[in-house]
């Protein structure tokens, strides 16, 4: 159990609106072309300018934020172990928690100002190098609006405490409670949701399968009619919120799984989504969404900046009832999931 939790993510909610305040400014004062600037590629992503704008703050402020609670602070542009331990003598085995952050999930969105980003943070007590996604209690997720949009939205979770959050008005600094509320429907027609495909490479084959899921689900597409609906939204902190604020119905990650049909075609996997993208999974789970694995089971990556991750999001069980048994059966039958036995074992 985490000490003094209620006061750490007071903590943790103001260094996210400290940087969301200065992602903000530097879109309102900086051309397009100096925020998306290549400044380094790293292990887990590309690192524009932007990104360096959120970093300086997160270390500055987690810096302060170690004097009370000693941490493991893990996040790109930390180095290439994307790691820096804030503990006494710098030794890891000294820190109270494990931070994970991604200062800016959705960076090329926000960048070209089409859509926003989010801060995410997940906070775990210090399990060492065994600390993963579900020992984490304490997640906040923070919007960073787009410069035209005087509206902006912070989640946040402690574990067993339900979702929680708030809306800002950036023009009045009014605060207003907001309450996350999944989508109660019973089916996926006529709602949004899919699989992500957001880069080349395996567009195809992850287009194929969500074509297959939603035949097999729904039926054939009839004349004239739309049986659902899609939205490839390039943040997994954005993705989740849409499912929490009832906007999607199911959404479904599975690019490392297609890494085989790619290695056949002699290319290489690409961007995944990493366990700093997911490090807020917990505030759509305490707010009533069904995430899991590709298996079905909790999540639970190391947190690293390089683990690739498949995941699975269910606005209610009644969604993953219609969707799930489908979903694995089309990914068993493409050799892309291990048959139950051949595998992990299924919870």
């Amino acid at each position: 159990m985490i000490r003094d939790s209620e006061r750490l993510l007071e903590r943790v909610r103001s260094i996210q609106a400290a940087i969301r305040d200065e992602v903000v400014a530097a879109c309102e004062h900086l051309a397009t072309e100096q925020l998306a600037r290549i400044d380094s590629d790293a292990e887990g992503d590309t690192i524009f300018a932007i990104d360096r704008v959120s970093e300086q703050v997160l270390l500055d402020l987690f810096g302060q934020l170690s004097r009370e609670w000693p941490c493991v602070l893990v996040a790109e542009g930390l180095g290439e172990t994307g790691r820096r331990v804030l503990a006494p003598r710098g030794d890891p085995d000294s820190a109270e928690i494990y931070v994970i952050v991604d200062p800016i999930d959705g960076t090329r969105g926000v960048m070209y100002q089409k859509r926003p980003a989010w801060i995410l943070t997940g906070v775990a007590p210090n399990r060492g190098s065994d600390t993963s996604l579900s020992d984490i209690e304490i997640a906040v997720q923070t919007e960073v609006p787009l410069v035209k949009q005087h509206l902006c939205d912070c989640l946040w979770a402690i574990s067993g405490g339900g979702a929680r959050g708030e809306r800002l008005d950036r023009l009045t600094g009014e605060r207003s409670g907001l309450v996350p509320r999944p989508s109660q429907e019973r089916t996926i027609a006529q709602g949004y949701g899919g699989v992500s495909r957001f880069f080349p490479g395996a567009r195809a084959e992850l287009a194929a399968i969500d074509d297959e899921v939603v035949e097999r689900v729904l039926g054939p597409v009839q004349s004239g009619k739309a049986q659902a609906f899609e939205d490839q939204y390039i943040a997994t902190g954005g993705q989740l919120y849409e499912l929490m604020m009832g906007h999607d119905r199911w959404i479904a990650d599975l690019r490392p799984l297609v890494e085989p049909v790619l290695r056949r075609r002699g290319l290489s996997l690409g961007l995944c989504c990493h366990p700093y993208d997911l490090c807020t999974e917990l505030v759509s789970r305490e707010a009533g969404v069904v995430v899991t694995d590709e298996r079905g089971r909790r999540l639970s990556a190391p947190l690293d900046i390089s683990a690739d991750v498949s995941w699975v999001g269910y606005a209610n069980t009644a969604i993953r009832d219609q969707v799930e048994p489908t979903l694995q059966a089309t990914l068993e039958e493409r050799g892309l999931l291990p048959r139950a036995g051949e595998g992990d074992v299924e919870l």
